[in-house]
């Protein structure tokens, strides 16, 4: 009997958190249709370019309307709890960051049970890779590369950056190099899975299908790019990482923001540059979808922004100048959005 309730509370919380999803994207579909519009539409996204010879070896790329002078560059790896990540799901992101003269390129990679975290990795480095050597091509500025990850994206970036870190320690030889990436941005991610592993448990990505997705326990020290950068034999490959900065909500229960918190400590107290920026009282998807489709100024985008365009005066006086992006949902239907959600 314990069994079948068991089953029975399993088979409550999945359809529960299945009508809720259903419930918070109709609350956003206006928002959607309108960057699904552009997404298809528009003469300024480049979808489905092929970087490697898997299925889902595929990128888009944002570009700016106007294309005078090299732009900066964002590799963005898109969340999805590595099980339903697209590449789409950056595409609010990519098209509000383009306007502001930036080029985005989201890189698709392969899911579980299509691959396993080892398999992620390698194609967001192979995706980097691909960025890193023909973006000039597309108007891009190979010297001003920023990597960035949101979710599940922001711990399959870190595992590729640090991957690569060691590579390079080592002496391999690699067709990518970290000292390439100006800076790496992670959005709402996890760094220590020893410390989230009962919290993904408990969420409804059970411990099983997790520990499938990370090859097994005995793997997660080396998908825990947190427990890494500690290990004493990686010294040499953390001091050659970029600038870090960890993005987070306080009100974040998918992954809490004591992750990013924790993890810009520790690559503090290593010497790296690092630090981490919590948003009071917003969500795992408020940084994401919500804030950006309500328009106007957000304080996570200015941010990203500023950043990104530290050090060009030029670009910084044009951001102070630009429209506040266009309201994409009428408030009440955010608002039940974030009631609903089940992230």
């Amino acid at each position: 009997l314990s069994n079948h309730l068991s089953l029975f509370r399993v088979g409550y919380k999945w359809i529960t958190r299945f009508l809720a999803l259903g419930c918070y994207a109709f609350f956003l579909m206006p928002g959607f249709f309108q960057v699904g519009y552009c997404y298809f539409f528009s003469k300024q996204i480049r979808r489905g370019i092929v970087y490697g010879d898997q299925p889902r070896n595929r990128l888009d790329l944002y570009l700016p309307k106007n294309s005078d002078g090299p732009k900066p560059v964002v590799a963005f790896i898109t969340g999805g709890a590595w099980i339903i990540g697209y590449k789409a799901w950056g595409s609010l992101l990519g098209q509000q960051l383009s306007e502001r003269d930036i080029i985005v390129a989201c890189i698709d990679y392969r899911n579980f049970p299509q691959g396993t975290i080892g398999d992620m990795v390698k194609d967001a480095s192979q995706g980097i890779s691909f960025v890193c050597n023909n973006i000039a091509e597309y108007g891009g500025d190979p010297n001003r590369i920023y990597l960035m990850g949101q979710s599940a994206g922001a711990h399959i970036a870190a595992c590729a950056l640090l991957e690569q870190a060691i590579k390079e320690a080592n002496g391999e030889k690699t067709s990518w190099s970290v000292s390439q990436m100006k800076s790496y941005f992670g959005l709402s991610g996890g760094y220590n899975f020893y410390n989230l592993i009962d919290h993904f448990h408990s969420r409804g990505l059970y411990r099983s299908i997790f520990l499938s997705i990370m090859e097994g326990e005995e793997a997660l020290r080396r998908y825990s790019p947190e427990v890494m950068v500690q290990d004493p034999n990686v010294r040499n490959a953390v001091s050659i990482l970029p600038p870090i900065v960890l993005f987070h909500g306080t009100a974040d229960y998918s992954i809490p923001s004591d992750s990013s918190k924790s993890f810009a400590e520790t690559l503090l107290s290593l010497g790296v540059e690092a630090k981490s920026i919590l948003y009071e009282g917003k969500t795992h998807t408020d940084l994401f979808l919500q804030d950006p489709m309500r328009g106007g100024r957000d304080d996570m985008y200015e941010d990203l922004v500023g950043m990104i365009h530290a050090g060009d005066s030029e670009a910084l006086a044009k951001d102070a100048k630009a429209h506040p992006r266009k309201r994409l949902v009428p408030e009440f239907m955010l608002k039940l959005a974030r009631t609903v959600s089940p992230f």
